[in-house]
């Protein structure tokens, strides 16, 4: 047995565990796991974002597995709810157990202060290490999550940068406007929206102006 896997009761306190999800069921599964182990201690639930404020308020867990999609919300309500917690608390454990694997969700838990993210159909022992590993204030990714996150992260690196000005004028090219028209929009010279255009169509490697429209687009630039 390692450390990793169970702390002696006479050695530490058990990790005390708020469940935030709107289904009773799951909620239930959820304690009946965790309360077989000696380290775990679920003190409290909920199934709705004020509730769940409420409870922590109350309970004053250090972790809190939280779902993203609660019952009176948008299917990312718990988003929110990650970031007021985080910020009220600053020491509480974030972990994320949801249904949903996106790409770009991965990155905005992490930027709402989740320490981790899981997806639901994980099996118990990478449930169990992650819950831990939170607790120990370490990072918790399942393997498809942490996939996620590192396309996410190539991505971003390989998205280009532009300069305010580049980004105007291609607001102004995406809606079919001439060099001189956007240079008198953006009180340049012709010369220079011409530079910039130049500049544009080098960083995304496009060999036209509706290209760089259109590759601009798909990289959510414009």
């Amino acid at each position: 047995m390692t450390a990793e896997q169970t702390v002696p009761a006479e050695a530490a306190e058990p990790v005390r565990i708020v469940l935030v999800d709107d289904h009773a069921i799951v909620r239930q599964g959820l304690r009946s796991l965790l309360e077989r182990e000696t380290d775990l201690q679920v003190v409290g639930e909920a199934g709705a974002a004020d509730e769940a404020l409420a409870v922590i308020e109350s309970a004053r867990p250090s972790i809190v597995l939280l779902d993203l999609k609660l019952s009176t919300g948008a299917d990312t309500e718990g988003l929110d709810l990650c970031a007021r917690l985080t910020r009220r608390y600053p020491d509480l454990g974030v972990l994320v157990l949801t249904t949903f694997l996106d790409d770009a969700l991965v990155v905005d838990v992490v930027h709402h202060g989740a320490r981790g993210y899981v997806v639901k159909d994980v099996d118990t022992t990478e449930l169990l290490r992650s819950i831990r590993a939170v607790a120990r204030n370490e990072s918790a990714f399942d393997s498809r999550s942490a996939a996620a996150m590192a396309r996410s992260m190539r991505v971003a690196r390989e998205r280009p940068s532009f300069t305010d000005r580049e980004l105007n004028v291609l607001r102004l090219l995406a809606n079919g406007l001439s060099n001189r028209v956007i240079g008198g929009k953006l009180y340049i010279s012709e010369t220079t929206v011409k530079f910039h255009v130049r500049n544009i169509m080098r960083k995304l490697d496009a060999s036209s102006r509706a290209e760089a429209v259109y590759e601009a687009s798909k990289a959510g630039v414009i």
